[in-house]
């Protein structure tokens, strides 16, 4: 056998292995499959100190196989981008829910994470009959809700929905970072490190901080 030949067996067999693992990525939605319409459902950003929470929700076409699909923390920057593309192209429907660091202030984090997840919703354009939730179970919504722990890792659908959320903020925080330079936003995406400290304490707050994060910092 020749080194091409070898190499040829190898990707295959890599191919093979990769279908697997997203096939098994599904297993919720096949086993929901009797329900409609299954839309998966997360956010991204309730840790940072600058910027909104963000949050997706996916609907898949039944069997969808999209290579890769991972959390999109477990992600590069670059293959979120490639999977944010494909997602949008795939998916039967998709929606973004996004709330303002003023709003996060006003009704706290959970709440405004909620809040993300029913405008996520509402921006699909069609009703799902079923919700896949990271974890969560979201008030104020008349679908049924299945959380699951771990669900970006477990779901494809709200794997997808981690992605485009992810995509979007960060999105959103290089824009942010253009108008407000000094706290490396594009680089952090506003979260507390120690350069985004530092450029707090020398800078002060910005109308994207969130002051209600801020008062260990700035106190």
């Amino acid at each position: 056998m020749t080194k091409a030949e070898e190499k040829r067996i190898k990707q295959a067999e890599k191919l093979q292995k990769e279908r697997a693992r997203v096939y098994a990525l599904g297993e919720y939605e096949r086993l929901y499959s009797a329900c409609g319409l299954t839309c998966g459902i997360d956010e991204v950003g309730r840790g940072p100190l600058a910027g909104p929470v963000v949050a997706g929700a996916v609907i898949l076409p039944k069997d969808c196989e999209i290579l890769y699909i991972n959390d999109s923390k477990k992600l590069s920057a670059k293959k979120r981008e490639l999977l944010f593309e494909e997602i949008k192209e795939k998916a039967f429907a998709t929606g973004i829910g996004i709330v303002s660091p003023a709003r996060i202030d006003e009704i706290n984090i959970l709440q405004a994470t909620y809040e993300a997840m029913r405008l996520a919703i509402e921006d699909l354009g069609i009703q799902p009959d079923l919700l896949l939730n990271d974890a969560v179970t979201i008030p104020g919504v008349d679908i049924r809700q299945i959380p699951i722990i771990k669900g970006d890792m477990k779901s494809i659908s709200i794997a997808a929905a981690s992605i485009l959320a992810k995509v979007t903020r960060d999105r959103l925080m290089v824009e942010y970072d253009k108008i407000l330079p000094g706290y490396e936003l594009a680089k952090n995406s506003g979260y507390g490190t120690k350069a985004h400290r530092a450029a707090l304490l020398r800078l002060g707050a910005t109308p994207i901080h969130r002051m209600s994060f801020l008062k260990n910092i700035l106190r």
